[in-house]
């Protein structure tokens, strides 16, 4: 049914169509739309049986996830951000234990300094944790991907995470098709658990693993990972097939056939980066973009078949390793080992800064003219830079960055000469 809804409710009822038995959540900005309006619908019976609890905290939370999930109960969380690190050692155990919870993350930066506003920086921070990672690009993808995401977890008995870009999809109204009830049903059977506690069959879940077993047990891990490799466009195939659309996958691409330079991004970003391709191909330039669903396992065949043709690369990503640089970039250049693209970085977004045609357009019109650096930071202000580094400099003393930061561009914006005299 077609339905003008905001992301969150949306996702929520795409949850509540899977028939989680257990959901715990603690109110993070911007994944609390989400986890509010599943606790309503619980609340007014719409979605039953389900217990809702309420806890003290993210780490509580994916905690009793953990505990419903060994249980042998269909577990629902959600978070972002700070979230998601105050979680850490529970998203590394829920892995571990090859548990099939799915949690969505509400992409937002991490501090400090303190930022609510959207980057990928949560999720780069347990991208080697484990866990499945699917990124949406639309709210009408984060309703599929929540579906097809209880379905794989429970196939391959590991966690999934849906990450979709805080604010910018949760807080977004759009009009999504929410599926009805009988082919959620067909799509996604009734849990059974691989594993269970159970009084009349004691096992122990999670015991110590010293070093005689835990290369063994990790890389057992790694093969179920890669096992999503194939599961993952399955499961895309048989949603396209049953509700008539595709989404999801490992990968999608646009416009790459003839393309010389190859865009690659995750997430919401791509909307915008695709408007600014077809300008460009308005002008005569042969460009396209690849977006990636499956961020982790990562899909190293299908990225580098899409991209064995390209000239130039460029890795549009709202994160990046400080003291390295580009993180999808990385992986995307491992992936093209061999082939004679040349890999370029896009640091964009990060913290909210909006991502804007113009200024992509810009930056993709000099990597198609060979121009563009190895590492790129999108609207990078140098001079607030430049004067917060003289600062430290002169004055050992010289106080918190980004109050200074702050106070420079105060200054600016009240008198473009406040700083004459000085």
């Amino acid at each position: 049914m077609l339905r003008q809804l905001e992301g969150s409710r949306a996702v929520a009822e795409a949850v509540a169509l899977c028939r989680p038995e257990v959901v715990c959540a603690y109110p993070i900005s911007p994944q609390t739309h989400i986890i509010e309006a599943v606790g309503a619908l619980v609340r007014t019976g719409k979605l039953q049986p389900c217990e809702f609890l309420n806890v003290e905290s993210e780490f509580a939370a994916l905690s009793v996830a953990i505990g419903a999930s060994a249980a042998g109960a269909r577990a629902y969380t959600a978070t972002a951000s700070q979230g998601l690190l105050f979680m850490m050692e529970a998203v590394y155990n829920a892995a571990g234990l090859g548990l099939p919870i799915v949690m969505t993350l509400a992409n937002r930066a991490v501090g400090a300094p303190i930022n609510i506003w959207n980057d990928h920086s949560d999720a780069m921070a347990v991208r080697d944790s484990g866990w499945i990672q699917l990124f949406a690009e639309d709210n009408q993808e984060a309703v599929d991907l929540h579906i097809q995401a209880f379905r794989l977890a429970e196939e391959l008995s590991l966690p999934v995470m849906v990450c979709m870009d805080g604010f910018v999809l949760t807080h977004a109204l759009e009009r999504v098709d929410l599926p009805g009830q009988a082919d959620v049903d067909a799509f996604l059977p009734p849990y059974v658990p691989r594993q269970v506690l159970d009084p009349a069959d004691p096992v122990s879940i999670g015991a110590m693993v010293g070093p005689e077993a835990f290369t063994e047990v990790r890389y057992l891990a790694h093969l179920r990972q890669l096992d999503a490799l194939v599961a993952i466009p399955r499961l895309a195939e048989e949603f396209a097939t049953r509700f008539g659309r595709s989404s999801g996958g490992l990968v999608s691409t646009y416009r790459t056939e003839d393309a010389d330079t190859i865009v690659v991004a995750l997430g919401s970003v791509l909307g915008t980066i695709k408007d600014a391709v077809d300008a460009l191909r308005d002008a005569g330039e042969r460009i396209g973009v690849l977006g990636i669903t499956a961020f982790r396992p990562f899909p190293t065949d299908a990225v580098r078949a899409a991209l064995a043709r390209a000239v130039r690369i460029v890795a549009v990503e709202r994160a990046f390793s400080i003291g390295f640089g580009g993180v999808l970039s990385t992986d995307v250049a491992l992936s093209c080992q061999g082939l004679p693209a040349s890999v370029h970085t896009v640091v964009a977004g990060l913290g909210g800064r909006p991502v804007t045609r113009r200024a992509l357009e810009a930056v993709l019109h000099d990597a198609a003219a060979g121009k563009l650096g190895r590492t790129t930071f999108l609207d990078l202000d140098t001079i607030v830079v430049e004067r917060e580094r003289a600062r430290m400099a002169a004055d050992r003393r010289s106080g918190p960055m980004a109050e200074n930061i702050l106070r420079d561009l105060a200054t600016s914006a009240a008198s473009p000469h406040a700083e004459e005299g000085r």
